[in-house]
Formats: structure tokens, C-alpha cells, sequence
């Protein structure tokens, strides 16, 4: 990226920032119900108010009622996956005419991609696993779950650093972050998917909009977030339920005003930030966290807290033009496996 690349300024600005809109404020509700404030339709003729060559600009009522079923059925929800059991919360296929890489990062998480996988969506267009050099049996799991998934070695270490990896990996139109440990449902997918057909750039999961949940957060992380998310709402304008939460889906254009080249769990943080100063159009879709299947938290409330709170600084005081150069990582991807496409399931 060249050094006078403005983080702020996307190639393809929405339609709405030309109007005058500061930033559009949005949430899905119990119901299923998009609510915008100010959030106008992109005019027809106007090749930037697309979202992808192709694309169209709304979403139909079919498509609006993908969204959360409410608060009354999270709970049973959340005790059906724990079986490997196929989607059922967004169940709807994704529409042919969008192509959707899920990121995955992860970590000795063998014992709970079958889970994780058998909850995936059909017509995906990838599936990219980055591995952060595992010491058990991840990669040849994944491989025997999913013969065509793509494995990407991640070239340093941290949540950050897998993610930055596996986003320069990815080709596909949307791009959704998944965690591997059987904590974020991929059947909630189509949820993000719809937002995004709807108008967003940015389809960002919440726990604490209404029909979204938890069964995960300890007490001290609840509070750290919510302070956290205050603070970040008031530097920057922004309207956020959740600022730590790392379900999230987006538009692969909004990959260098996200610029990631953070290494920890601060991740989720950085690209909120640079999102709302990027005012890009963000929806936030209500998700249900599950308790981790298998395995313990590499998250640490105290140090990621406080990396958290720089970033929210750092990105406070940046100029709106300054850049670090290209943020795409080197990584390496392991060929597909000719025996693992002939390997039994």
C-alpha cells in the first residue's frame, strides 16, 4: 500500500457518505427487523452505491427474515449445538450469486472442528483454516472433515496476525471471521450474509443487541467490554453493543481500511475502530456465544484489556491519512492433499 493511502477513504465509498450521512446506525432486531437511522438506499445509477459487480442493492422480505429469531429461542439454541448437528439457525442457502470465504483461525482446536464444520453453511465458496502451528491433529482434521478446505500457515503468532493471514488469502466477495473452538455458530452466517445484501459494508455480531446472548463471558470480561465499548463510542461516535466480540462479516473491498497488522485478540477492536472512522455503513446482527467445546481460552481478560485500550488510543490520535504500508502478511498454504480429497469422513 503506499504510505499516502488515507485508511479512511475505501476505493468504493457507499453512496450514503455522499449524501451528507455521518455515520448510517443500525441494528437487527429480535425479530428480524433491520433498523436504520438515516441510512438511505444507494441510487440505482450510481456504480459506487454497489455492493459488488452483480450485487443487488436490498434485500428481499425472505432475505430480511434470516435474521435473529429472538431472545426466546437462544437458549434451546445454544443447547442444540452442542451435537455436531447440520445448520439450523440461518438455514437458508446463501445466494449463488455472492462468493463467501470463512476465516477460521486456529490453535489445537482438533477436538472441536467436527462440530464447527458440521454447522457450516452449504455454498460456501471457501473455507480458508489458519493454523498457528498446532500441536495436535488440526490440519489432518480439518482436511478429513472437509477435503477442499484451504490451510494456511499463519507466519507469526496471535489471533491478529491468523486473521491478517487468512484475509490475504481469501477470494471470495465477503469475507466472515469464525472462531474454531465451538463458541460462534457458523448456522448464523446467513444472518451476516443478508446484512451486507441489505446495504452494509459491515455486518458485525453482538451478543448484547437484543436477541443475542452469552454463556461464555465471565463477570470481569462483561465489564471490561462494556467499559471498553463506552469508551469507543464516545471517541468515536459510534453506537456499539459490543466491541469485543469476533463474529463478524464484511465486504473483502473493506480490507484496507481495516489494515490489520495487530497480533493479539485486540484484533476485534482495531477493526471496529477503523471501521467506524472509515464511517462505512455497519449493522450490528444479534449472535448467541456458546460456552468453548473443547480446550481452555488463550484470551487473558487483564493483558488483552489493556492491549485493547491502546489501540483504542493509538487509533484515536492517528492521523486520518498516515499508513504503515501494505498490511498483507506473507503466509504459506499447504497444497491440498491428493490423499486427503480420497480420505474417508
Amino acid at each position: 500500500m503506499p504510505a499516502d493511502t488515507n485508511l479512511d477513504v475505501p476505493a468504493r465509498l457507499p453512496a450514503f457518505r455522499d449524501r451528507g450521512v455521518r455515520r448510517p446506525r443500525s441494528v437487527v432486531t429480535s425479530k428480524g427487523e433491520i433498523l436504520h437511522a438515516a441510512l438511505p438506499r444507494p441510487a440505482v445509477d450510481d456504480i459506487n452505491a454497489l455492493p459488488m459487480p452483480g450485487m443487488r442493492t436490498g434485500a428481499s422480505r425472505a432475505d430480511r427474515s434470516r435474521f435473529g429469531r429472538g431472545a426466546s429461542t437462544a437458549s434451546t439454541d445454544a443447547v442444540s449445538r452442542r451435537q455436531p448437528a447440520g445448520p439450523s439457525v440461518g438455514s437458508d442457502p446463501i445466494p449463488q450469486t455472492v462468493r463467501v470465504s470463512v476465516v477460521i483461525p486456529t490453535l489445537n482446536e482438533a477436538a472441536n472442528l467436527p462440530h464447527v464444520f458440521a454447522r457450516l453453511p452449504e455454498d460456501l465458496h471457501e473455507v480458508i483454516v489458519v493454523d498457528g502451528h498446532s500441536t495436535d491433529d488440526t490440519v489432518e482434521v480439518a482436511w478429513r472433515l472437509r477435503p477442499a478446505a484451504r490451510i494456511v500457515l499463519q507466519n507469526g503468532c496471535g489471533k491478529g496476525n491468523a486473521l491478517a493471514c487468512g484475509f490475504a488469502a481469501a477470494s471470495g466477495d465477503i469475507i466472515v471471521m469464525l472462531d474454531a473452538d465451538g463458541s460462534t455458530d457458523p448456522a448464523e452466517i446467513p444472518r451476516f450474509i443478508a446484512a451486507l445484501l441489505d446495504g452494509a459494508d459491515f455486518a458485525k455480531g453482538s451478543r448484547f443487541a437484543a436477541g443475542g446472548d452469552s454463556e461464555d463471558i465471565t463477570p470481569l470480561r462483561r465489564l471490561g467490554n462494556r467499559s471498553l465499548n463506552g469508551v469507543v463510542n464516545v471517541l468515536f461516535g459510534t453506537d456499539y453493543t459490543d466491541l469485543c466480540y469476533g463474529y463478524n462479516a464484511f465486504w473483502a473491498r473493506c480490507l484496507p481500511v481495516m489494515h490489520v497488522t495487530c497480533t493479539g485478540f485486540e484484533v476485534e477492536t482495531l477493526i471496529n475502530v477503523r471501521i467506524a472512522r472509515a464511517k462505512l455503513a455497519v449493522i450490528e446482527v444479534p449472535s448467541t456465544e456458546a460456552e468453548r467445546l473443547n480446550g481452555e481460552s488463550k484470551l487473558h481478560p487483564v493483558r488483552d484489556g489493556w492491549r485493547i485500550l491502546r489501540v483504542i488510543v493509538r487509533e484515536r490520535l492517528r492521523r486520518p491519512t498516515s499508513a504503515d504500508g501494505d498490511w498483507r502478511p506473507e503466509f504459506r498454504e499447504l497444497p491440498v492433499d491428493d490423499a486427503a480429497l480420497t480420505m474417508p469422513a
